[in-house]
C-alpha cells in the first residue's frame, strides 16, 4: 500500500479554524469524561502532526488554563457546593452557620461525591472547548485567519487575534526572562520571583505591541474610509434588522409557545440581513490580498472532520443518548460508541492533510 504524499504547505487558516469550532461545539453539547479527554486527545495529536512551525504552540497553555480551570471548580465546589444533593460523603468541612435568606448556599460542611463529579464534568467541558481553541491557535495562526475577514469585520477581528496570542505570548516572554535571570544567577522561586518577572514581561508586551502599531502604520493601515452618508445608513439599517432577525429567531426555536414554527425562518432571516450589511460596508472599504492560500480538497477533509463530531453530539444531546450527559454517580458513565467515533473522525487531518513548511505567517 503506498502512502499518500502532500506536497508540504501550509493550509487555508479557514479550514482548521472551522475544525476547532466544530470540535468545540461537540465538547460544548456533552460532559461525558471520557467523550471531553478524547477530545482534547485528539487536539493534542493533530497539533503534534501538523503544527505551524512558524508561529509558537500555545496548546499547553491553554491546556494549564483548563487545568487550572478544573481543580478551581472542584476546590470552589468542596467549600461552597453547587446544590447538588449526593449520598457518598467524602469529607466533612468546618461550616460557618449562614442566615436563612441564604438557604441553598453553604460554606463547608459535607462534601459529597457527586456534587463533586458534576463539578468536574462541567469544568472538563469547559477545558475541553478551551483545547479547541488552542489547537486551531496552534495550527494556524490567527493573523493569517484576519486576512480573510470582510473589511467590516477587521476592527473585531483584530481585538479578537489579540486577545488569543496575548496569553500564550505572555507565558512565551516569562520563560524567556526567566531563562535570561537563571543565567545571571538569579535563580529564585514561588510568588518574590513571578512579581520579579511581572515587570520585564509586561514592558516586553508593550514595546511589542508598539512595535506592530508602527509597523501597521507604515502599511498604510488605520486609512480613512471613503463612505457616503446613504451606504452608512444602508449598513446600520441592515445589521440592525439583521440583529433582531437573529434574536427574534433565537427566541422561536427555544420557547415553542412564541411560534417555534416560524423560528428558524426568522433566523435565517436575520442571518441573511446581517451577512448583507457585512456586503454593504466591505463594498465602501475595498482591501487588497497577498499570497493568498489555497482552498483544496485537503481543507475540505479538514472541515469534514470537524463537523461531523459537532453534527452527532448535537443529535445526541437534542435525543438524549445514553451517556451523552450522564448522571453524577460513583460509577462510570455509559459511553456511546457512535460517538466515540465521531470524535475519532476528527483525529483524520493528522494524516489526510500537508504537513506545513517553515514560513512566516
Amino acid at each position: 500500500m503506498t502512502r499518500l504524499r502532500l506536497k508540504a504547505r501550509l493550509q487555508h487558516p479557514a479550514a482548521w479554524w472551522l475544525w476547532g469550532l466544530g470540535l468545540a461545539t461537540a465538547a460544548s453539547r456533552t460532559t461525558n469524561p471520557v467523550l471531553l479527554l478524547l477530545v482534547i486527545g485528539v487536539c493534542v495529536l493533530v497539533v503534534a502532526e501538523r503544527h505551524d512551525p512558524a508561529t509558537v504552540n500555545p496548546l499547553p497553555a491553554f491546556l494549564v488554563i483548563g487545568a487550572v480551570v478544573v481543580a478551581f471548580r472542584i476546590v470552589m465546589t468542596a467549600l461552597l457546593g453547587n446544590g447538588i444533593v449526593g449520598e457518598t460523603v467524602v469529607m466533612t468541612l468546618p461550616s460557618v452557620p449562614l442566615p436563612d435568606w441564604a438557604a441553598g448556599v453553604r460554606i463547608g460542611g459535607t462534601v459529597t461525591l457527586e456534587s463533586l463529579l458534576y463539578a468536574a464534568y462541567d469544568a472538563l467541558r469547559l477545558a475541553a472547548v478551551l483545547a479547541c481553541l488552542g489547537a486551531a491557535n496552534a495550527l494556524a495562526s490567527p493573523r493569517r485567519l484576519l486576512r480573510y475577514l470582510p473589511a467590516t469585520l477587521y476592527d473585531v477581528g483584530t481585538a479578537v487575534v489579540v486577545g488569543l496570542t496575548f496569553a500564550p505570548q505572555l507565558l512565551t516572554d516569562a520563560r524567556e526572562v526567566r531563562a535570561a535571570r537563571t543565567l545571571r544567577g538569579r535563580d529564585g522561586r514561588g510568588l518574590r520571583e513571578i512579581a520579579r518577572l511581572t515587570v520585564p514581561v509586561l514592558e516586553t508586551a508593550f514595546e511589542r505591541s508598539l512595535g506592530l502599531a508602527a509597523s501597521m502604520e507604515s502599511r498604510g493601515y488605520g486609512r480613512a474610509v471613503r463612505s457616503t452618508t446613504t451606504s452608512r445608513r444602508a449598513a446600520t439599517g441592515l445589521a440592525l434588522a439583521g440583529l433582531v432577525g437573529v434574536l427574534a429567531g433565537l427566541y422561536g426555536l427555544l420557547d415553542a409557545s412564541a411560534g417555534g414554527v416560524l423560528g428558524l425562518p426568522v433566523l435565517v432571516l436575520g442571518a441573511l440581513l446581517a451577512g448583507s450589511s457585512l456586503l454593504v460596508g466591505a463594498s465602501r472599504d475595498p482591501r487588497s490580498g497577498h499570497r493568498r492560500d489555497r482552498w483544496t480538497w485537503t481543507e475540505t477533509v479538514t472541515v469534514v472532520a470537524g463537523a461531523v463530531p459537532a453534527a452527532v453530539l448535537v443529535i445526541a444531546s437534542v435525543q438524549g443518548w445514553d451517556g451523552v450527559v450522564p448522571s453524577q454517580q460513583a460509577e462510570l458513565p455509559a459511553v456511546p460508541l457512535l460517538a466515540v467515533l465521531a470524535v475519532l473522525v476528527a483525529a483524520v487531518p493528522a494524516w489526510l492533510t500537508p504537513r506545513p513548511r517553515e514560513v512566516a505567517p
